[in-house]
C-alpha cells in the first residue's frame, strides 16, 4: 500500500508541478532523490543506533526494511526533505512554489501509507467498543507490530488515512486559486499537524513516548511542531509576497 501511494504520489506530482509552473522533470527528480535519500539514511541510523545488536546478528540486515517507529518516521522525514532542499537550491527551483507543488502528493501518500498501517496492524488504536472497530487475528500482526490479537480496536489508522485524503482534495482545490505561493505548503503543514494530533488520541501509546506525564506523546510534541512550523511559514510568504510586489511597484515607479 506504501507503495501503491507512493508511485500515485509521484504521478500527481507531475500534475501540481505544471499547475504551479515548474518542470515537472525536476519535481520528478527532487522527489526520487529525497525517497532514496530518506530510505537509506533512515535505515543508516537504525544500524548506528543499534550497532552491537546488529554485530552479534547479522542477518537482521536483511529485515531493517519491516523497522517501523515514529522516530524513524520522524528522521527519514528530516533527511528527505533535507536532500529535497538542496535539490532544489541546486537546481534553482522556487522553493515555495516547489514545497506548494509537493503538498497534496505527500498527503496521498500518507493516507496510503496508513490504509497499509491498517492491513499490517502497525501504530494500531486502542480497545473500542463502536460498531466500526477492528480486531486483528493474525499472529504477524502481533509479532511484527505487537498489535493485540482478538480484541476490537478503533482502526485509528482509516481515521488518519480519511484525514489526510480530505486534505488532499482541499489542497488541489486551492492550489489553482491560491493568493501567494507557499499557501498550499503552510495548509498542508497546519493540516498534517491537527490530523496527527487529533488521531494520537485513538492510538495505543505504546511505544509512542509519554510527554507531560502521558498527557501527550510524541508524535503529538511533532504535531504541533507542524502546526507552527506551518503558521510561520504562512506568514514568511505573506510578507515574501508583499515584499515582492512592492519591489516591483517601485521598479515601475
Amino acid at each position: 500500500m506504501a507503495a501503491i501511494g507512493l508511485l500515485l504520489a509521484l504521478m500527481l506530482a507531475q500534475r501540481t508541478a505544471r499547475i504551479c509552473g515548474i518542470p515537472s522533470a525536476h519535481v520528478w527528480n527532487l522527489c526520487v532523490i529525497a525517497l532514496f535519500a530518506a530510505l537509506i539514511g533512515s535505515r543508516l541510523l537504525l544500524i548506528v543506533m543499534n550497532w552491537h545488536d546488529v554485530v552479534r546478528h547479522p542477518m537482521w540486515l536483511f529485515v531493517l526494511a519491516t523497522v517501523h517507529h515514529p522516530l524513524l518516521i520522524a528522521a527519514a522525514s528530516c533527511i528527505g526533505l533535507l536532500a529535497a532542499y538542496s535539490y532544489a537550491r541546486a537546481q534553482h527551483m522556487p522553493v515555495r512554489s516547489t514545497a506548494d507543488a509537493l503538498a497534496a502528493p505527500a498527503m496521498v501518500g500518507a493516507a496510503f501509507e496508513q490504509f497499509g498501517a491498517l492491513l499490517a496492524g502497525s501504530g494500531f488504536g486502542t480497545a473500542a467498543h463502536v460498531p466500526w472497530a477492528i480486531i486483528y487475528t493474525h499472529p504477524l500482526a502481533a509479532r511484527w507490530s505487537g498489535a493485540p490479537i482478538g480484541i476490537p480496536v478503533h482502526p485509528v489508522q482509516a481515521y488518519a488515512a480519511i484525514a489526510f485524503l480530505t486534505l488532499a482534495i482541499l489542497i488541489l482545490v486551492i492550489l489553482p486559486v491560491r493568493r501567494q505561493r507557499g499557501d498550499a505548503a503552510g495548509v498542508a503543514l497546519m493540516g498534517a499537524g491537527v490530523v496527527v494530533f487529533v488521531t494520537e488520541f485513538w492510538r495505543d501509546w505504546e511505544g509512542r513516548g509519554a510527554v507531560l506525564r502521558g498527557g501527550l506523546d510524541g508524535p503529538q510534541i511533532a504535531a504541533i511542531v507542524l502546526l507552527l512550523c506551518g503558521a510561520l511559514w504562512m506568514i514568511e510568504s505573506s510578507a515574501a509576497s508583499v515584499g515582492s510586489a512592492e519591489r516591483v511597484e517601485a521598479s515601475h515607479g
